[in-house]
Parts: C-alpha cells; structure tokens; sequence
C-alpha cells in the first residue's frame, strides 16, 4: 500500500455502527410516541419469528483508560452495582408494558464501562430479572465483555450457567510504555489465565479486543502483541484503529500528547502488518476491523452472507429488534433508533418518574432505510448491488461518480450493478461507505465530528 493512499483517503469519516450516524439524527421529527409505534411495529412483525435482541450498558469502572471512548462512570464504590441493576429491571419492565405479548429473547450482550465491575450475584439477579419478564429463543446467543484485571473464574462460570457462551476481553495492546500512556496496566498473564479459565469453563467463543494506533506503540509493539495473542488462540479478534476524538471525550483523551501517536503511513503499517501476522496464524478478515478463525461462527456467517452488524457489534444472527437498557444505550428497531440519556441522574430521575430514559433518536426515512441497507452489505459482504426497485435510489449515478477515483485506485470494482470491495479496498471500507451517505454528503460538517478513516 502506497503513502499516496493513505494520505488521500485518510480524512475524518463515520464508523457506521448506525446509518445515519448519530450526528445526522432528525431530532425535530423525533419523540417518544413515535419511538414507541416504531417499537411496536418491529416488534410484532420479528418477535415470534427470530425473537429480540437486548444490549445492556453497564457503566461503572474502577479507574479511567484513557483510549476509550465509551460513556463510563468512574468509580470504587461497589454499593452502586444493586441500584442500577434495580434501573435496568424496572426499565425493562417499562417496555415490556408496551410489548403486546411476552417477548422471546434471541440475543443478549453486556457492554459498558465495565461489566465484569459487576459481582457474580448480582449479574444472576439481572439476567433472572430479565427472564421473570420473558422467555429464551431457541439457539440464543448470550455475550460479555470482560475486563481481563477483574474478571474472576466465579463470574465466568455463573456466566456460563446463564447461557452465556461468547466472551470478549480487552487486551488493546502488552507494551508496558503503551499501557502506562493509556493508563491500562495489564500483564498478559491476567490475559492468559481469563483465557484459560473461559475455556476450561466451556465458552464456545473467545474473542479479544486489539487496538492499532495507540500512544508510543510501534511495528515491534504489535507484533509482540499479536505473537502473545496467537499463543492463546481466541476464536476471534477485533482489530481496531484508535480512535483519536479529545473533542468529544474531554481531558481523557488529552492525556497524552498527539505528537506521540502514529500518523498516517505508520499508523496503516501497524495495521498492515497485523493483518499480515493475522492471516499467517490461520484468521480471516469477516467485516470491517474483526477476524475469525474457521471455527468461529463468524467466519461461517460471512461465508454464507449471514453476517450482521448493529451497535452491538457483528452477528452471525439477525434479530430486526434490538432495545438497549441502561445509561447512553441505543436501541434499533429497523425503523427508528432511540438513545437514553447519558446521564446516569437524569437516567435514574426518569425511571422514578415512570419514564422511557429516552433522550434523542431519529425516524428512518424510505430513503435512510435503503442506504442502511447498503451500508450493511459493504460492512459485512464487502460488496453490495442496486439491481432491483428495494436497492435502487436517484443519486446512485453520483455515487457510481464519485467512486472512480477508487475504481482507478484499484480498490473497488463495478460488475454490472453490483459494487465489490477488492482486498486492497478492505481498510478503505469506511471511505467507501462515505460515498453512499447521503447525509453526509448533504451536509459536510463544518467541525470535528468523526475519527480520521485510516
């Protein structure tokens, strides 16, 4: 890969965990009664057929990692794990008030902050507290994110009681010069031994989380990392690039100086050398930043165009709803999404008021819902067509335009009607998706809004 690529595609530009992104949210057409026939409507037409998905955030951490860039609240006081799991219940009684029939739950995943923040008991009586209002889809699949300093054997194996089998812990990278600029101090033998522990335990799917483009890190840092990684085998791995956006997370992010992360051509070299490294020890590339060894049932799902991405991550399912509980979660429901508050008062205030937490979210147009599509099948199938009246929209011929440049680069290729991402294309992915967004093209912003794309 040339520097000219890089330096020519790497512009700020969304992630696309949701299509619009949440900046072009129309928050005037946007309300509670809307969100809530949205729901309804999604509800009746997928709950007895594929069932729902739940994501939960649990926000609460022990100390501050700087990279991150998720909505946490920073604490050691563990007397506030009972309050917010009485939140979350009653929220998720809120909602099934509203549901006209006792739903069957498909998926469920645990975000946050930190989940494992979390005692083994009172993480039963949250997953029980769910179940006293639903009951289990067939062939669910249940998911955590694990901190690898605090996860315990006994949190694993009452996880696993549960039903949960896929676990997800954040390793981000084992140089000590790194982890200190992150302030995430974690030796690889925590690493190891939760690794160890989940899979004596029986979790079908282990998964860890590596980040490219961290403080200080170099080409001997990842390949340090990745070497210690292959020696542990998780059945797959997330492979992201470090987000840099101090704009919007504040002092955490300002930790550290810019002149110490790696721009540019040696940034996409830690990335191409992973991929390198990735793919020699046996994993494939599914979507955009995840790889999956054969066994995993992402790799099958990606095969089999099954493959599916919402703000829980990848799937090799398709649930068409997913309601979000707890502080900042989002909730889709192929029609419209809906953000809580993220403020973990005002969160807590509305639900004693008897309130969906709901702050913002925005209605899909005809038009949203057809880019959405397209946006998904470049994200999960690194390819995607208009052939057919469902696909097509009147600025596809722009669009077409506005992609020669990456035709001629060799990272696309038209067939037809059908667009296809080549392997070179494959880190460009999120500049491609640009070239579909409508909104984005509508109205540039004018001020720091998304990460830089390589």
């Amino acid at each position: 890969m040339t520097v000219s690529l890089i330096q020519k595609y790497n512009v700020p530009g969304p992630r696309y965990t949701s299509y619009p992104t949440v900046p072009y949210w129309d928050e005037n057409d946007f309300d509670a009664s809307k969100w809530i026939a949205s729901l309804q409507k999604s509800f009746s037409e997928s709950n007895a057929e594929s069932g729902i998905s739940l994501y939960i955030h649990l926000p609460f951490c022990e100390s501050m990692c700087t990279f991150c860039g998720c909505n946490k609240r920073i604490t050691k006081n563990h007397s506030v794990e009972e309050f917010y799991i009485k939140a979350l219940l009653k929220e998720w009684s809120l909602y099934c008030q509203l549901l006209p029939e006792r739903p069957l739950i498909k998926e469920i995943h645990l975000g946050g902050g930190t989940p494992t923040f979390f005692s083994k008991n009172n993480l039963e009586h949250l997953i029980n507290g769910l179940f006293s209002y639903a009951n289990k889809a067939e062939n669910y699949e249940f998911s955590f994110e694990g901190h690898p300093n605090n996860t315990t054997y006994e949190q694993l194996q009452k996880l696993y009681d549960l039903g949960f089998r896929r676990v997800s812990f954040g390793v981000q990278d084992y140089s000590e010069k790194v982890q200190k600029a992150i302030h995430r101090i974690q030796p690889f033998h925590n690493v190891a031994k939760v690794t160890f522990w989940a899979k004596e335990i029986g979790y079908t799917s282990i998964g860890h989380d590596i980040i490219f483009g961290l403080p200080f890190q170099t080409t001997e840092d990842v390949v340090d990392t990745i070497e210690k990684t292959n020696s542990l085998k998780p059945d797959r791995l997330a492979f992201y690039s470090y987000a840099h956006v101090p704009w919007i997370k504040g002092n955490g992010q300002r930790g550290y100086d810019e002149s110490s992360l790696p721009k540019d051509d040696e940034k996409r070299k830690l990335y191409e050398i992973g991929k390198t490294l990735l793919s020699k020890n046996g994993y494939h590339e599914i979507g955009m930043d995840h790889f999956a060894l054969k066994s995993d049932e992402l790799f099958e799902a990606s095969v089999n165009h099954n493959l599916h991405r919402n703000f829980m991550g990848y799937s090799a399912s398709k649930t068409q709803l997913m309601i979000g509980l707890g502080v900042s979660s989002i909730s889709d429901s192929w029609y419209s999404f809906a953000q809580n508050t993220k403020n973990l008062e005002d969160y807590y205030q509305l639900l004693e008021w008897g309130k969906l937490p709901v702050s913002k979210g925005h209605i899909l147009t005809k038009e949203d819902l057809i880019i959405r599509k397209h946006i998904l099948n470049l994200t999960c199938q690194f390819e995607t067509s208009w052939n057919n009246s469902e696909n097509y929209f009147e600025e596809i011929p722009e669009v077409i335009a506005s992609l020669k440049e990456m035709e001629n680069d060799n990272l696309i290729v038209f067939e037809g009607t059908t667009l296809k991402i080549t392997e070179a294309g494959k880190p460009f992915i999120r500049n491609i998706c640009m070239a579909f967004d409508l909104h984005l093209k509508r109205k540039s912003p004018q001020t720091n809004l998304f990460s830089m794309t390589v």
